[in-house]
């Protein structure tokens, strides 16, 4: 349980220090679902819906941009989103490791690694 409530101190401290770029970046994505909007004549829920879609390369195909610029658009806000989606895994991989450095010893565990400990 330890391990649990450190992890989600640490990941909500690295999701708070890097809010500003990671609210840019959803700012962005949106923003550009809106000019989308425009191009293709969707409504907002639908604009919205398909840039987060979009964003996250998940992409169901039920809202699909027709004009070329959309489509280049598309590309953008799909790039823009593999960054935003890497941020928040490196900010959780950040957090695993300095929670579990926290319970275990990992000078320990690497001396006996590697003096061929086994049980």
């Amino acid at each position: 349980m330890e391990l649990a409530l450190n992890f989600a101190h640490y990941f909500m401290f690295g999701l708070f220090m890097f809010s500003p770029l990671l609210l840019s970046l959803a700012i962005v994505v949106l923003g550009l679902g809106m000019l989308v909007r425009r191009f293709e004549g969707w409504n907002r829920l639908d604009a919205v819906y398909w840039a987060l879609i979009t964003a996250t390369t998940v992409g169901y195909g039920d809202i699909v941009p027709r004009r070329r610029r959309s489509k280049s658009l598309a590309i953008v806000i799909a790039f823009i989103g593999m960054i935003l989606t890497g941020i928040v895994i490196a900010i959780g991989v950040q957090a695993a490791m300095s929670a579990f450095a926290e319970i275990v010893d990992i000078n320990s565990i690497g001396e006996k690694f590697q003096s061929g400990y086994t049980r």
